[in-house]
């Protein structure tokens, strides 16, 4: 009788592992439905895929911030033109720069997850999308600052003298 268990339990876990995908088996379907073109399949699997992202391996949660961001990047070109609050572009947007940031960020603490390609693609998509938060801040020059309209600019001279105080 034991065998007899034995044996049905084996075999029912047979016909059973063929139906459960392990989730890198999702992200890989994900992927392909995102190298497809189909990013309304992939963003259904990376959304149901989220709540599990601690399952991955690093490298894994690189390459899912990274085509989660991608997708939603590519649909907000596809989305209607909404406006104000309604604006699926936006919505878009900004979840694309959200999981961008994130790949970035898990790739510099812990590189060899993405690969060089899409790290390339990845810094061009962010700057595009910072312009959408900072505007035209990526023009600013080398020291971060900008400079000030009613300064005038200082010259040698009055860099060694100190300031006059006022009365």
């Amino acid at each position: 009788m034991r065998r007899l268990v034995s044996c049905v339990l084996l075999l029912s876990s047979f016909a059973l592992a063929p139906g459960c995908a392990t989730y890198t088996q999702d992200l890989d379907r994900a992927r392909s439905h995102y190298e497809a073109n189909r990013f309304e399949q992939a963003l259904a699997l990376f959304r149901v895929l989220e709540h599990d992202m601690d399952s991955f391996s690093v490298p894994e949660r690189a390459q899912y911030a990274y085509l989660r961001g991608m997708t939603d990047y590519r649909l907000a070109d596809l989305a209607p033109q909404g406006t104000g609050v309604a604006d699926p572009r936006k919505g878009y947007r900004d979840n694309a720069r959200h999981w961008l940031g994130l790949a970035a960020a898990i790739e510099k603490q812990t590189p060899g997850g993405i690969t060089s390609e899409q790290k390339g693609r990845l810094t061009e998509t962010l700057a595009d999308l910072n312009r959408d938060v900072y505007g035209g801040a990526e023009t600013l020059p080398e020291g971060g600052a900008a400079p000030q309209p009613d300064a005038a600019p200082a010259s040698p001279a009055d860099a060694s003298e100190p300031p006059a105080p006022t009365l």
